[in-house]
């Protein structure tokens, strides 16, 4: 080979590769990303739990609701039936309440 032909090959270097910091492909971008995936799944944990507890506040309330309401309608229907009982005694039937002066207990002997 002649010196000339050498002398090109010569002539052309390589372009040296630059080191460039990768973002995408770096650690930094995915920690980042799950992080902000995790905080966002902790966000949604935290508020279903609070969610929980109250809706098991209201459901204790609500029970004891039903039971006061179970208890005013044991007391209304008792109170009706005595009102009811006195109108239709003295209304209908002509009865009336007794004087306490007037009353006499009889006792007997065994």
């Amino acid at each position: 080979m002649s010196t000339i032909a050498q002398g090109g090959r010569i002539g052309r270097a390589r372009p040296r590769s630059v080191s460039r910091p990768r973002l995408l492909g770096g650690g930094v971008v995915w920690i980042v990303l799950f992080a902000t995936l995790l905080a966002g799944v902790v966000a949604v944990n935290v508020t279903v739990l609070r969610l929980n507890l109250q809706l098991d506040g209201v459901g204790r309330e609500r029970s004891e609701l039903k039971s006061d309401i179970a208890n005013l309608r044991s007391e209304l229907s008792s109170a009706s039936a005595t009102a009811r009982i006195e109108r239709i005694a003295t209304m209908e039937l002509g009865l009336a309440e007794a004087d306490p002066e007037t009353i006499v207990f009889v006792r007997l002997r065994k």
